[in-house]
């Protein structure tokens, strides 16, 4: 069974970019869960790049449409990143058991919110809001 199971119905929110990006990501951390110890750690430094990345683009996207609720978003972002780091440091020492638990427990919960919450009200100002991409 998949950390998350990817339902299009929950998880697009209607933006192309966004959702291919989420789709990574739910892909990326369900390939963890089986994953062998010997490629655990460059598997999680991969979704952690991945995950940079993504919320650069995020960030930028942020600042272009002035979204109102940049700083929560943002520091959000910065506290996942700081989790993901601290397990990506033990995962490089060989300490498996507690990154396990966070890939298992708390990040597809937090992605379930992070997705309902903040992404979803970053692409409705996106969608309603003045500002348009052009790749949107």
């Amino acid at each position: 069974m998949p950390l998350i199971l990817f339902d299009e119905e929950i998880h697009l929110l209607g933006m192309q970019e966004m959702d291919a990006t989420h789709l990574d990501f739910v892909q990326q951390l369900n390939a963890l869960e089986n994953m062998p110890t010997t490629e655990l750690a460059i598997h999680f430094s991969a979704l952690l790049a991945h995950t940079i990345a993504h919320f650069d683009r995020e960030d930028a996207l942020m600042l272009a449409c002035q979204f109102p609720h940049i700083s929560e978003h943002r520091a959000e972002h910065r506290k996942v990143l700081a989790e993901m780091q601290r397990f990506a440091g033990q995962l490089e020492q060989g300490k498996t058991v507690f990154a396990r638990s966070y890939i298992r427990e708390r990040l597809p919960d937090w992605f379930r919110l992070h997705l309902a919450s903040m992404d979803s009200a970053l692409v409705w100002h996106l969608k309603t809001g003045e500002y348009r991409s052009p790749d949107l």
